[in-house]
């Protein structure tokens, strides 16, 4: 029997919902804020009828501990907000970064700071997510550009966690979360799922060492945590191992270096973007989110004129695809970054070009979109009169 795929009409924050339940999430713990609150209406209409648990916590920094709780006890888990939660959510992301304890952490954005525009779409917590919380550490994060990849990307943003035993964050937007969209579900059979490790799996006498360093600094599996062989101790402080804590320089320079080069040393297998008419371009537009379908446009106006200019849209924003990008840039004369922010991607990317490249900023920070026709113009403006940063 041949299968068929669904076509669907589904709001941004609802498919991020059903493709964590795809994922395999059965357990949701959040504080409704706008603009994400359809995520946690969802999960708790639809998570009890798959054997999952929805919980309100008092607030966000409850609902970010629970989730790590749920995800030691052997559930995949999730939580979303919006920027003032994220901002209450920092130290218990650290703690899941140090315990590599696996969950996803939804973002989506609104104007800020503090309560901000809190029904105007944003892109000011790109930084935020990177470095949010305290100390050296590395981070993943996602950020798709419609609802069809809002449904997808939460499911790979799910594996990601698990592979390298990390906390995942998911970026979106006022708009993206809350347009509706018609897109076709994967089908089943292309639908790839990472499992946790379960006891049963494990041999009889192996012993589970939670934090075991690896020559490649390979991501170790995370196992349920049940009565038996695979429990471990759990700290935020620096540990061994084992996982007990050891405050020793070696063992902290070990961890934190291991922690940071699961990542570092992964990133084309993490890394995720989409490229549109960029092997002959002279003009490379990036963007990301919401902002990449607005780019788009501009791009194939821009081509009917004539004008040699591609898209580079990163859906991985964290880790940086540093080796494609800077392969992109080596070979065009100039760049254009649009963005809901006063520069945050584009300072990385200016990092990223070679000398004598003209640097073009497209920033709105007032809780509107960004449109097609000014980046054209903006890419008019690199073209004819040159603009540096």
């Amino acid at each position: 029997m041949h299968e068929k795929s669904r076509i669907v009409f589904m709001q941004g924050n609802e498919a991020v919902a059903y493709g964590a339940i795809k994922a395999g999430c059965r357990f949701y713990a959040g504080y409704p804020i706008t603009p994400s609150s359809e995520i946690a209406e969802t999960m708790a209409r639809e998570l009890p009828k798959v054997g999952g648990v929805f919980i309100q916590m008092e607030d966000e920094i409850g609902s970010a501990a629970a989730i790590i709780g749920a995800s030691l006890a052997g559930v995949k888990s999730m939580t979303a907000t919006s920027g003032p939660g994220f901002s209450l959510m920092q130290e218990a992301l650290g703690y899941a970064i140090m315990t590599e304890t696996p969950c996803v952490f939804v973002n989506v954005m609104r104007g800020g700071p503090s309560t901000g525009l809190p029904t105007k779409p944003a892109q000011g917590d790109i930084m935020q997510a990177r470095w949010g919380t305290h100390g050296d550490h590395a981070i993943i994060a996602l950020y798709p550009s419609t609802v069809e990849e809002a449904y997808k990307y939460i499911i790979r943003a799910f594996n990601l966690a698990e592979i390298y035993r990390t906390p995942v964050v998911f970026l979106m937007d006022e708009t993206l979360g809350h347009m509706r969209e018609t897109f076709s579900l994967p089908l089943e059979s292309k639908i790839e799922i990472v499992k946790r490790i379960s006891e049963k799996e494990l041999e009889e006498e192996e012993i589970f060492v939670p934090y075991a360093e690896s020559e490649y600094a390979e991501p170790t599996p995370t196992a349920l945590v049940e009565m038996g062989k695979t429990r471990f101790h759990v700290s935020g402080l620096v540990h061994d191992e084992s996982g007990f804590p050891n405050a020793s320089y070696e063992t902290a320079e070990k961890l934190i270096k291991r922690l940071t080069n699961k990542i570092r040393l992964h990133i084309d297998e993490i890394a995720m973007y989409n490229e549109y008419l960029v092997d002959d371009a002279e003009v490379l537009v990036i963007a990301y989110g919401v902002v990449a379908r607005s780019a788009l446009e501009a791009v194939k106006i821009a081509r009917e004129d004539k004008m040699k200019v591609g898209l580079f849209k990163p859906i991985t924003i964290w880790p940086i695809p540093v080796h494609q990008l800077r392969k992109r840039l080596s070979k065009v004369e100039a760049v254009v970054i649009p963005e809901m922010n006063l520069g945050q991607y584009g300072r990385e990317i200016l990092r990223l070009v070679k000398p004598g490249t003209k640097v073009k900023f497209i920033n709105k920070v007032g809780g509107e979109l960004i449109t097609p026709e000014e980046i054209l113009d903006g890419i008019n403006e690199i073209l004819t009169e040159g603009f540096d940063f």
